[in-house]
C-alpha cells in the first residue's frame, strides 16, 4: 500500500507560509543549528518531493527494496505541479526533490531567485506529439491547433520537436530556448500554450499536443508506441534529476539516495516497467 503525501497547492503555500513565520531560528529549526549538508541528523527520514509518475514509482521501488539496507529512511511527498517541488526545497519543507530537468531547474532558479541545484542525473522522459484524429504527423495540416507547455524550457524542446519534423521553422540559433515569437513559419498552424500537467487533458480539444513522458504515462499513453513523434534520447540534455537546496549536496542521506537511484537495480527497474517510455540515464543498459 503506497504512504505518499500528497499535496494539494493550497496545503503546500500554508506549510510554507507556517515555515516561513517560524523560521526565525529556534532550538528546534535544523538551520539555526547548522545541520545542513554533511551535518544533516542521517537519523531522520529524507523527505523528497516528487511527481506521482515515473518520479515516485522510481522512488516507491527505491524505498521498499533498497533503501533499509543501505541505511536510508526514505519519505515520498507527491507534488502535480511544477512550481511546489522547487519553493519546498528552498524553503525547507523537503529535502530534495525528483521531478525536474536541469534546464528547468535553472530558468526556474533564475526567475524566482531560488538556490536549488542537481545531485545526480536518473531518467529522460522524452516528449512525445500525440493527437487523437491524426494517424500520422503527416495528418496535421494548416488551420489545426497544437497544444504544446507553456513552461518556457518545455515550451522550447516542443517547438524544436515540431520543427524536427517539419511542423514548423523558427529562427536559427534559438534551439531549446525557442518561444512562439521564434517561428517563422506556423505552416498554417495555430497554438495553445497550457501548463504541461494539463496538456493530455486537451487532447479531445486540440488536432495535437506535445506532451511531457512522465504525463503521457500517468494519462495513460505510451510515448514509444502511442506518439507520432517523440524525442530523440541520443545527445538529450534533459535528463531528469536529484536536486536539494544549494549547501545540502553533502547530506549523507542525499548521498546514498543518489547512489541508489544510479544502481543496477534502479536501471533494470526503469527499463522494464517503462520499456523505452521512460530511458535510464547513467550507465549501460541493465542486464537482464
Amino acid at each position: 500500500m503506497r504512504k505518499n503525501i500528497k499535496i494539494t497547492a493550497a496545503a503546500a503555500a500554508a506549510a510554507a507560509l507556517a515555515l516561513g513565520l517560524s523560521a526565525c531560528g529556534t532550538d528546534s529549526d535544523p538551520a539555526a543549528k547548522g545541520e545542513t549538508g554533511a551535518d544533516a541528523d542521517t537519523s531522520k527520514a529524507l523527505v523528497v518531493a516528487a511527481s506521482p509518475t515515473p518520479h515516485a514509482d522510481i522512488l516507491n521501488y527505491v524505498k521498499k527494496n533498497l533503501a533499509d539496507k543501505a541505511g536510508l529512511k526514505l519519505e515520498v511527498k507527491e507534488f502535480t505541479d511544477y512550481v511546489l517541488p522547487n519553493t519546498a526545497t528552498e524553503n525547507g519543507q523537503v529535502d530534495a526533490n525528483f521531478f525536474q530537468h536541469k534546464p528547468y531547474l535553472d530558468d526556474f532558479n533564475k526567475k524566482n531567485n531560488t538556490h536549488v541545484v542537481p545531485v545526480v542525473d536518473v531518467h529522460l522522459e522524452p516528449l512525445g506529439l500525440y493527437s487523437k484524429k491524426a494517424k500520422d504527423v503527416k495528418d496535421i495540416k494548416a488551420g489545426q491547433t497544437v497544444a504544446v507547455p507553456n513552461d518556457t524550457t518545455n515550451e522550447g524542446r516542443a517547438l524544436q520537436l515540431l520543427a524536427e519534423n517539419g511542423l514548423i521553422t523558427v529562427k536559427d540559433g534559438v534551439g531549446t530556448n525557442a518561444k512562439l515569437s521564434d517561428i517563422t513559419d506556423k505552416k498554417g498552424l495555430e497554438f495553445k500554450e497550457i501548463e504541461a500537467a494539463t496538456v493530455p487533458r486537451a487532447l479531445d480539444d486540440v488536432d495535437a499536443a506535445v506532451i511531457n513522458g512522465n504525463y503521457a504515462i500517468e494519462a495513460d499513453l505510451e510515448p514509444g508506441r502511442d506518439s507520432l513523434v517523440l524525442e530523440k534520447a541520443d545527445g538529450n540534455p534533459y535528463a531528469n534529476i536529484l536536486a536539494v537546496k544549494d549547501g545540502n549536496e553533502d547530506d549523507p542521506r542525499v548521498q546514498k539516495l543518489a547512489k541508489l537511484l544510479n544502481s543496477d537495480e534502479v536501471k533494470k527497474f526503469i527499463e522494464d516497467t517503462y520499456k523505452g517510455s521512460i530511458i535510464p540515464a547513467f550507465g549501460a543498459p541493465a542486464k537482464s
